[in-house]
Formats: C-alpha cells, structure tokens, sequence
C-alpha cells in the first residue's frame, strides 16, 4: 500500500537524476520529536515528517492527541533509499533508541499516544517486523509491548511541531532529553551517518 502522504514524500529521484527504490516506514516510540532528530541523520533516509497514526480521529490535533483518547500514536513517516539502508536497519535502529518493554511510556512520556508501535506497509515489512521482533525480544529480559499493525492514514502534525529539534536546539526538552539522546546515537552509529 502507498503511503497516503504524498504531499510530504513527492519526490524519488535524487540529485543525480537516478531514480530511488524508494520505501517508507511509520514508527512511533514515544514523542515524535526525539525519532524524528535522530532518523534525520541517517544515510539514506529522505525525509521524515512528525504526525498521528492508529486513531479513529479524523484530521486530529497535538492538543486532541496528547488527551489520549484520540487513539492516535506520535510517529514519524519516514521516506527512504532501501537501496542505501534496509527497513530491518532501520527497525533494528528504532529499538535500540527507544524502550520497546514499557507499555504506553516512553521516560516521562505518559499515555497510549507514546505507544511503541510499528505501522507496516506491506506483507513484506510485516515479515521483517515480526523477525526483528523476535530478534529483539531474545536480547531483553523484559517482554516487548511493541505492537505491529497495518498502515492505514497518517495526519502529518502541525507545521511548528517539524523539525523540532533542528529548529529549537536551546528549548529545554531538547536540551535535556534529545541532545543526550543524539550524542550517544551519533557515536554509537557513526558509521550510518549522513556527510
């Protein structure tokens, strides 16, 4: 199934003109804002836009979806060259920034919408997430809450809510919750790193 969001994903070629096999991921792991600074650095990854994915709300709101109640998750829409960085990357990535053993938590993050949660956009990436699933759940001793479901629609979040961090490096959150966070990311993944 394409993803629905094409006004944030237009393009798949690349500056050299070389057409991209493009594919998409749709992750959430808590606030959208810590995934979405980290997934920026990676190689291969073309995008990644902050939004609401899983509700039942229809065109729904930070304010409606941080209530709870709108059955929404933060995630981040992720466009990227398979081609560059596989999807079994960059789901083994996504647990090892992310708790995927607390149910509806990440940190101080409280609530259904901080859900560990993966959309798959296809029968293959549902075969790939129940692998790295299982691969995941053997390293921890903590069972995994993280819930695999099938991409349906994704509400990209309000336009001040993008780029968070690039945007807001000095805000507070992002001083003491995201920068520790991408330091130890960036050494630990050096090697997946954009120029």
């Amino acid at each position: 199934m394409a993803c629905p969001c094409t006004l944030f994903f237009l393009s798949t070629a690349t500056p050299s003109g070389k057409k991209m096999a493009t594919e998409f991921a749709t992750l959430g792991g808590g606030c959208f804002w810590c995934l979405e600074a980290l997934f920026q650095e990676l190689k291969g990854v073309e995008s990644v836009v902050s939004g609401y994915s899983g509700g039942t709300v229809e065109n729904p709101t930070y304010e409606l979806v941080s209530g709870g109640t709108t059955g929404h998750a933060e995630v981040i829409g992720i466009r990227f060259d398979s081609d560059v960085i596989s999807y079994s990357d960059i789901l083994r990535i996504f647990f090892a920034i992310h708790d995927p053993t607390t149910l509806d938590r990440q940190g101080n993050n409280v609530g259904p919408q901080y859900r560990s949660i993966v959309f798959y956009h296809s029968a293959d990436q549902k075969n790939v997430a129940e692998e790295i699933l299982a691969e995941v759940g053997q390293n921890l001793s903590s069972p995994v809450v993280t819930r695999l479901e099938e991409f349906k629609k994704f509400y990209p979040a309000e336009d001040f809510l993008q780029n968070f961090f690039r945007s807001h490096p000095d805000q507070t959150y992002c001083q003491f919750v995201i920068s520790p966070k991408m330091a130890r990311f960036r050494e630990h993944y050096a090697n997946y790193l954009k120029p």
